[in-house]
């Protein structure tokens, strides 16, 4: 059984859809191609190397914290810290 109004979903959609613009459509096989813009090169390339640059920071990082947890939980007696037992 269909709405007899239609489909409010599909309203919606085809009032906010955008206007159909120039590089969605099909062209012609004879057509030229599209300019395409120039990128920068090395973009890329610089950002991969600053996280390789940035990782034995993090690693560093994650061990500091994880002796001052180990620090802090040594301190607080070392015991479950929810109080359960195991048994």
């Amino acid at each position: 059984m269909s709405d007899p109004e239609g489909d409010p979903t599909a309203d919606f959609l085809a009032q906010v859809r955008a206007e159909e613009t120039p590089w969605r459509t099909d062209r012609p096989a004879d057509a030229p191609q599209p300019e395409r813009p120039e990128r920068e090169p090395g973009r890329a390339r610089a950002a991969v190397r600053a996280v390789g640059e940035a990782a034995p920071y993090v690693q560093a990082g994650l061990f500091a914290a994880w002796i001052a947890m180990s620090v802090a939980d040594a301190a607080n007696g070392g015991g479950d810290p929810g109080g359960g037992q195991q048994g």
